[in-house]
C-alpha cells in the first residue's frame, strides 16, 4: 500500500502541471487576442465583454470599469507559471493601455480584490524579479503607483458616519449622489465592507500612507462592534449608516465568508493579535452553532439554534481552507470530503446544493474556491487523495467547461449547458491553486511561504508585516494550551496515522453517494406515531393544529388573510417534540424552496462538429409534444439547416435538404405543434425554434415549455426544443461560418472528451429505457403561437402540473407566505460575490 501511496506521488505532478499550463495558456491567449483590452472574454462569441455594449447583467457587471480587469488580474498568475516574458509584456500593457479615471460605476468590494490587488500582486512579483537580477530591470514601482491612484479613487466611498464604505463609487467623480448614480445606497454585504483590510494595508505599508489602512481598520471594527454579542456572529447585509443588521442570517458563505478570511490573513500579513483575536471568537461560534460537519448551515444571528435555510451556497467551499490555516484539520477534512462528493455527482459544486446534495442552483461560474481547499488540504496533510481531488477538478473542466475561445460558465450542471462568461477570477486563482498542487518546489520562482493569498489569491508579501510577535510566539520556551489558539499545529503531529484522514473521508463518501437526508432522531419508547411531515399538513385539519401545538408551533392569522408559522421551542411538550418542530419548519422552508425554484428540466443542445466537438452547450426549453429526450439514453443527433419559410407555418419548400437533417425555425406566426408538423413532414428528425425577439436570453428571462396546440400531438414524434435569441444566434453564426454544424439534442451534454473519438451512434431512435429525472417536474409555463395580434400570440399561458392534487396543496401555498426569501437571497448572492 505505502508503495502504491508513494507512486502516485511520484506519477502526478510532472504531467499535470504541464496541462495546468497548457489550460492557462488557451484561456489567457483567447483573451488577449479575442477580448483585450475589454474587461472579460465572452469564450462562447469569442469577443470581449464591454460594459454598456453588452445587455446588462445587473449588480454582476460592477466588476467591470473598463479597464482591462482580467489583465490586471492574471498578472501574479503568469509569474507564479513561470511565465516572465508574458508577464514582463503584460505589465507594460497594462501601464500603457489602461485608464483609471473613468466616468463608470463599480464595486469597491470587487474592484479591490480584482483591481486593487492585481496591481500589488504584480508590483510584488516585479520587485522580486527586480531584485533577481534578470527581469524586469526597467521597473520603477510603476504598478504601485497605479495602485495608490486607485486607492484615492475608492477611498470617498468611506465617507460615512459608520466608517462602512458605500458599496460603488464613480472612478471618476467619486461619491456625489445621484447625478452620478452613486451615495444612494443604504446596504452593503459583510464580505463587501470587510475584505478591504489586506489590500489597503499593503497599500499603505508600500507608500508609506496610513490613510488606506486607517479607513479598512475603521471599517473592521465597526462590523466587530456590531456582531451579535450573544452568539458573536455577524448578519450577511448591514444599513451602512445606521448599522443595523438588514439580513440577519449568518453563515461562512455568500456575503461574509471573505470577511473571516481577512481576521485571519491580517494578523497573518500585520501580526496585530487584536485580528486573530476576534477571529478566534467568531471561530468559536462558527464551530457552536453554523458547523454540523460535513455540512456548514446558516442560522439566525438572534437565534442562533434556529436554521435560516436547508441549503448551502458554493462561495463556502473556501472554508476547509482557512480551517488548514487556522490548524483545524479534521472540520477540514470532513467539509471538503462532503463538497469532493457533491462535486463528483455533479461534475462541478452548483452555485447552491440542499443539505441531502441535490442541485438547488444549478449555474457555476468556474469557482476557484474549491480548488483552493483541495491545495491547502494537500500542503497540510501531503495526502495524495487531494491529488486525485485536483485531477477530478482539471478532467471537468476540460470535458465539460472547454470551448474553442476559451472556458464556459456552465449555466445549468445538471445538462452541461454553457453561459457566455470567463470571470477575470478564473484567471487569477483557479490556475495558481491547481499549478501549486500539482508543482514541486523546484518549478515555483519563488517560495510561497514568504506570501499572503489574498480571497482573489494575489500574493502579498510577509514582509510586509512590522511586529515581530509571530517570532516571540514560537521562542518561548514553556507552552500552554492557551497557545494553541495562537499558531497553526504540526500536521504531522496530528496525523501519526496515514489512514486517519480516509477514515474521516470515508462515511461521508457513502453519505453522499445515497444522497440521504438525516435520520430522524431516536424516540423513546410511547412517543406515539411519527411526526406530522410538512407536505401532508392541512391547516384546516384539528389533529394537524394540536400536533403543531405539541411541537411549538404556533399558527397566526395575518391581516391580509395570510398564515404564518412560529416556532417556540419553550412551548413543546418535550425535547423529542421540538425537535419535530424545528425539522416540520425546515421541511416547510425547503417545500417553500422547491415551489419556488424553476422546475422545469431544461434541456441541451449541444454543437459536437469541427471545431466544438460537444465543447459548446446551449440552454434549449423543451416541449410538451413530441420525442421526450429525457426518455432517450442517446438523443437525437444531426445536421442543422433552417427551413424554408423560416416560420415553419406552411408546408417546407425546400424539404431536399430539412430530410434528415434538425430544422431550424423561427418563432411566432403560427403554433409550435403546427412548426413541428411541417418539418417532419418534409423529412426533419428534429426541430429548434428560435425566439424572434431580439436580444432574449435564457440568462433573464425563465424557460417554458412549448404547449400543443389543444388538439391531439400524438402524430408528432421528432423533438423540438427552443432557443431564445442570444443562445439562438450562436447556433446561426457557426451555421453562416462553417456551413455544416451537427448538434446533438439531449436532456444532458454528453462527454466532451469522447465527442472527437466516438461518435454518436448514427441510430436517432430514442432507446426504450427510462431515465428516471433527477427532480419532480414543477408548474410548467406554455406559450402556443397563432395568427392573432402580436400581444395575444406571444402572450404566456400557465398550466398546472400533471398528477393528483388536494385540498393540503392550497393550504400549504398558503403557509408559505413568509418562505419566498430563495429568489432575493440568490439575487443578494449576485451582489455579494459573483
Amino acid at each position: 500500500m505505502l508503495h502504491t501511496l508513494l507512486t502516485c506521488v511520484c506519477v502526478f505532478p510532472l504531467p499535470i502541471r504541464n496541462q495546468v499550463v497548457e489550460m492557462f495558456d488557451h484561456a489567457y491567449q483567447n483573451y488577449m487576442d479575442h477580448a483585450y483590452p475589454a474587461d472579460e472574454l465572452m469564450p462562447l462569441t469569442c469577443r470581449g465583454r464591454v460594459r454598456g455594449l453588452e445587455p446588462s447583467r445587473g449588480d454582476i457587471d460592477d466588476a467591470l470599469g473598463k479597464f482591462s480587469l482580467t489583465l490586471i488580474d492574471t498578472l501574479d498568475t503568469l509569474v507564479l507559471l513561470n511565465k516572465t516574458t508574458e508577464f514582463e509584456a503584460a505589465v507594460r500593457r497594462v501601464l500603457s493601455d489602461v485608464r483609471l479615471d473613468n466616468d463608470i460605476v463599480v464595486s469597491v468590494f470587487e474592484t479591490n480584490i480584482r483591481v486593487l490587488g492585481g496591481l500589488l500582486g504584480g508590483h510584488s512579483m516585479a520587485v522580486m524579479l527586480k531584485e533577481g537580477g534578470q527581469h524586469m530591470q526597467w521597473y520603477q514601482d510603476e504598478l504601485l503607483h497605479m495602485a495608490k491612484d486607485l486607492g484615492l479613487r475608492l477611498l470617498p466611498a468611506f465617507n460615512t458616519s459608520s466608517g462602512l464604505p458605500y458599496p460603488r463609487v464613480n472612478l471618476k467623480h467619486g461619491v456625489r449622489g445621484p447625478e452620478t448614480r452613486t451615495g444612494t445606497e443604504t446596504d452593503t454585504c459583510t464580505a463587501c465592507a470587510g475584505t478591504i483590510i489586506l489590500e489597503f494595508a499593503a497599500l499603505s505599508r508600500f507608500t508609506g500612507d496610513p490613510v488606506f489602512e486607517a479607513h479598512a481598520r475603521r471599517a473592521m471594527d465597526f462590523l466587530w462592534e456590531k456582531r451579535q454579542r450573544n452568539s458573536n456572529l455577524v448578519g450577511t447585509t448591514i444599513n451602512i449608516h445606521s448599522g443595523e443588521w438588514v439580513r440577519r442570517d449568518s453563515g461562512v458563505g455568500a456575503g461574509i465568508d471573505s470577511y473571516y478570511e481577512y481576521l485571519l490573513k491580517a494578523y497573518i500579513l500585520l501580526g496585530d493579535d487584536l485580528f486573530l483575536q476576534r477571529f478566534n471568537i467568531h471561530y468559536a461560534s462558527i464551530m457552536k452553532y453554523i458547523s454540523q460537519p460535513p455540512l456548514l448551515l446558516d442560522v439566525h444571528i438572534h437565534k442562533p439554534l434556529l436554521p435560516a435555510r436547508t441549503w448551502m451556497d458554493s462561495l463556502l467551499a473556501f472554508f476547509p481552507g482557512l480551517q488548514v490555516l487556522k490548524g483545524d484539520i479534521r472540520p477540514a477534512i470532513e467539509t471538503h470530503e462532503m463538497l469532493y462528493q457533491v462535486t463528483k455527482k455533479h461534475n462541478f459544486l452548483p452555485e447552491a446544493f440542499t443539505t441531502d446534495f441535490r442541485v438547488h442552483w444549478a449555474q457555476h461560474p468556474l469557482r476557484p474556491e474549491f480548488a483552493e481547499s483541495t491545495y491547502f488540504l494537500y500542503k497540510a496533510t501531503g495526502d495524495p487523495y487531494y491529488l486525485e481531488a485536483g485531477r477530478t477538478i482539471l478532467d471537468n473542466l476540460n470535458r465539460f467547461a472547454r470551448v474553442p475561445c476559451g472556458f464556459a460558465a456552465m449555466k445549468d450542471v445538471r445538462t452541461g449547458s454553457h453561459e457566455d462568461r470567463m470571470d477575470s477570477f478564473f484567471l487569477a486563482e483557479m490556475f495558481k491553486y491547481l499549478f501549486l498542487l500539482f508543482a514541486d518546489s523546484e518549478d515555483l520562482p519563488f517560495d510561497v511561504e514568504d506570501y499572503v493569498f489574498t480571497t482573489e489569491a494575489h500574493l502579498l508579501p510577509l514582509s510586509l508585516s512590522t511586529s515581530d510577535k509571530l517570532m516571540k510566539a514560537f521562542t518561548q520556551e514553556e507552552l500552554d494550551d492557551s497557545n494553541f489558539d495562537w499558531t497553526c499545529p504540526n500536521t504531522r503531529l496530528l496525523f501519526p496515522d496515514p489512514a486517519f484522514p480516509r477514515n474521516l473521508r470515508e462515511p461521508i463518501r457513502s453519505a453522499v453517494d445515497k444522497s440521504c437526508p438525516r435520520p430522524a432522531p431516536y424516540r423513546e419508547p410511547g412517543m406515539g406515531r411519527p411526526p406530522l411531515r410538512a407536505q401532508d399538513f392541512m391547516a384546516n385539519n384539528p389533529e394537524h393544529l394540536e400536533l403543531l401545538r405539541r411541537m411549538g408551533v404556533s399558527l397566526i392569522h395575518l391581516k391580509d388573510g395570510r398564515v404564518q408559522l412560529v416556532q417556540h421551542a419553550t412551548q413543546a411538550v418535550s425535547a423529542v417534540a421540538a425537535e419535530d418542530g424545528v425539522r416540520f419548519m425546515q421541511e416547510m422552508m425547503e417545500l417553500s424552496s422547491q415551489q419556488q425554484k424553476e422546475q422545469l428540466p431544461p434541456r441541451a443542445i449541444q454543437i459536437v462538429s469541427h471545431p466544438f466537438f460537444g465543447r459548446v452547450v446551449l440552454t434549449a426549453g423543451p416541449a410538451q409534444f413530441g420525442t421526450d429526450l429525457s426518455k432517450s439514453s442517446t438523443g437525437v443527433r444531426g445536421f442543422v439547416t433552417v427551413a424554408e419559410p423560416y416560420s415553419g407555418c406552411t408546408e417546407i419548400t425546400n424539404a431536399e435538404y430539412v430530410q434528415g437533417h434538425i430544422a431550424l425555425l423561427q418563432r411566432g406566426q403560427c403554433m409550435f405543434a403546427e412548426k413541428a408538423r411541417h418539418v417532419q413532414k418534409a423529412g426533419a428528425i428534429g426541430g429548434i425554434v428560435i425566439d424572434d425577439n431580439e436580444g432574449s436570453s435564457s440568462d433573464t428571462a425563465p424557460l417554458f415549455q412549448m404547449a400543443g396546440d389543444g388538439r391531439n400531438t400524438d402524430d408528432v414524434t421528432l423533438p423540438l426544443l427552443f432557443l431564445f435569441h442570444k443562445e439562438g444566434n450562436i447556433l446561426l453564426e457557426a451555421l453562416k461560418e462553417y456551413r455544416e454544424v451537427e448538434v446533438l439534442l439531449s436532456d444532458k451534454a454528453r462527454d466532451r472528451a469522447q465527442e472527437e473519438d466516438s461518435p454518436v451512434d448514427e441510430d436517432t431512435s430514442p432507446a426504450e429505457e427510462v431515465r428516471p429525472p433527477e427532480e419532480e417536474a414543477g408548474p410548467t409555463e406554455a406559450e402556443a403561437d397563432s395568427a392573432q395580434p402580436k400581444e395575444e400570440r406571444d402572450s404566456e399561458k400557465r398550466e398546472e402540473p400533471e398528477g393528483d392534487t388536494d385540498s393540503s396543496s392550497q393550504s400549504v401555498d398558503e403557509l408559505l407566505a413568509d418562505w419566498r426569501e430563495d429568489l432575493e437571497a440568490f439575487q443578494q448572492m449576485e451582489k455579494d460575490e459573483l
